[in-house]
């Protein structure tokens, strides 16, 4: 396969009051660069968004991971881990405008893509190997972290 060189060009950053991986909850925020706020025009009509960013400290990329709230090595494609063959990073926001400190300081922001339920929820049988009960999982992914 021919290789092809792919460029992005950010929209936003993800901002942080968080120094230390460990220490940020699993969701982040974004800060939308002023070119580009127009385009967020009719987004409060939705209650969550996708936000596809770019992991740039993500390290060498690695086919075995051992995910986070996890005890053993998982493919990587199974799971949501950065250091991937493309350092690109997805995940499912609440909408919610706030001023102040947002979350992941400085990770460059790639898109905003609004979440629909009609399209984009699925009842589902299997969650991959997640063990975890949902609570447990909420509380672990929020790694102690409460807001101001």
């Amino acid at each position: 396969m021919r290789e092809t060189a792919i460029t992005y060009r950010p929209i936003g950053v993800i901002r942080s009051e968080h120094d230390a991986a460990e220490e940020t909850p699993i969701q982040p925020a974004a800060e939308v660069f002023p070119e580009f706020a127009s385009g967020l025009r009719d987004l409060e009509g939705f209650s969550h968004v996708y936000l596809i960013y770019h992991f740039p400290q993500a390290g060498a990329p690695k086919l075995l991971v051992k995910p986070f709230l996890q005890d053993m090595e998982r493919g990587v494609f199974a799971t949501r881990a950065p250091s991937r063959a493309n350092a690109v990073g997805l995940t499912i926001v609440e909408l919610v405008r706030r001023d102040g400190v947002d979350i992941l300081d400085g990770t460059p922001l790639l898109d905003i893509k609004p979440y629909t339920a009609k399209f984009d929820r699925f009842e589902t049988a299997r969650n991959g190997w997640d063990e975890l009960d949902e609570e447990t999982a909420r509380r672990r992914g929020r790694r102690g972290y409460t807001s101001p």
